[in-house]
């Protein structure tokens, strides 16, 4: 069988990709280790930069997100029990809408079979031949049948864990890496959120973080070691950890309840370069890890799917390899840029094993610099509504 971009990974990324292919006429296979329900079954942060909701908009797919997505026109820091707010809209024009991330991948699957456009699940032992040449191909295993897809193109947005970039030789590629000394412990309650934009806390406790998913169902976030498990943490001692690390006007107003999912996520920072080898181009996660505190994980992939997006039609549509040629180069530039703030971001709240006196000074200029300083908000406020692709 042939096609014209297979696409290893059902997850928001190589989805958008292939809905954004597929209304420019080329054909897109998508390959998906799991099922669409346990894809959907995976919860993840919905902080959406403008740049994605456009895309979203040029995939067809923004009606519900523009329907039930919040938008927020900035957000509070809080420090030593008090709160400042950065205003998005004041200082770059441009806000950002809070909108699950499982609710993107819903309704890109939605529109990917309302269109029949060919989504493979359940695929094992996926290999990648031929990346390097002019005549890549596909091979995957289902239902106990080993299947051979050729193409023009191999789009990887199947993850860390995933086969594309490890089909990068290693004497190509080059990995950077930063591993964080602690971990996020997350609950997801079905309770109000505590307030109507995210909360970021520093505290002498270790971070917190107040986030939501919509006007029943709360995210919220603490800072803890990375041996916990989260069996180690009921509920009720997750509730009175955050009351302790959040200023007492929010803690008063917090309503608890019982967590429906818990989980402990570690920090890290990853970049492998190129993002390129022959006909293979790396989207998301397969190529960068970003720490969730500037909320750019789901965003920076977006910006990947939007430079190769535009590559392909460059390529098809009028005969130029520019696009393709030049998208490493392109991608890497935004990712490094987005790879500083959220490792900027994160040293500003978080507690460090290994701080000094000096350097919790430090951390407390930093963060006064902030709340001081319009032009040191506008920076914030720029990176975090998204830098321009």
């Amino acid at each position: 069988m042939r096609t014209q971009v297979v696409i290893i990974g059902g997850g928001p990324s190589g989805l958008l990709l292939g809905q954004l292919l597929h209304r420019r006429g080329i054909e897109a296979v998508v390959l998906e280790r799991k099922t669409r329900d346990y894809v959907l079954g995976r919860i993840r942060a919905g902080v959406l930069e403008t740049g994605l909701v456009k895309l979203m908009e040029e995939a067809g797919v923004a009606d519900r997100l523009h329907g039930e997505g919040h938008v927020h026109d900035g957000t509070q820091i809080a420090v030593e029990g008090e709160m400042f707010h950065i205003d998005f809209k004041t200082l770059t024009g441009t806000p950002v809408i809070v909108y699950g991330q499982t609710e993107v991948t819903r309704d890109l699957y939605d529109a990917r079979e309302s269109v029949g456009a060919r989504t493979e699940f359940n695929v094992d032992h996926v290999q990648i031949h031929g990346a390097d040449s002019d005549a890549p191909s596909v091979t995957f295993t289902q239902n106990g049948h080993e299947v051979r897809l050729d193409c023009d193109f191999v789009a990887g947005c199947d993850g860390f864990h995933g086969i594309s970039r490890q089909t990068i030789p290693l004497n190509v590629r080059r990995e950077y890496e930063k591993t964080y000394p602690f971990g996020w412990l997350g609950v997801l309650s079905r309770t109000p959120p505590v307030h109507d934009e995210l909360i970021y806390a520093n505290s002498d406790r270790g971070f917190a973080l107040c986030s939501m998913r919509n006007e029943n169902l709360s995210r919220y976030y603490i800072q803890c070691a990375l041996s916990d498990h989260p069996d180690d943490w009921t509920d009720a001692a997750f509730w009175s950890e955050l009351k302790r690390r959040i200023p007492d006007s929010v803690a008063e107003r917090l309503e608890t309840g019982p967590s429906i999912e818990k989980s402990i996520a570690p920090l890290r920072s990853f970049v492998t370069e190129p993002m390129r080898w022959g006909r293979l181009f790396l989207c998301g996660d397969a190529a960068h890890i970003v720490p969730p505190t500037g909320a750019k994980g789901l965003n920076l992939a977006a910006s990947d799917v939007h430079y190769l997006y535009h590559g392909l039609r460059q390529y098809y549509e009028d005969g130029d390899s520019e696009g393709i040629d030049r998208y490493s180069e392109r991608a890497l530039l935004r990712v490094w840029k987005a790879e500083r703030f959220s490792w900027w971001f994160s040293g500003l709240l978080h507690r460090y094993p290994d701080q000094s006196p000096f350097d919790l000074k430090m951390q407390q200029a930093d963060i006064a610099f902030l709340r001081d300083n319009r032009a040191q908000q506008q920076a914030f406020a720029e990176n975090y509504v998204g830098l321009p692709y």
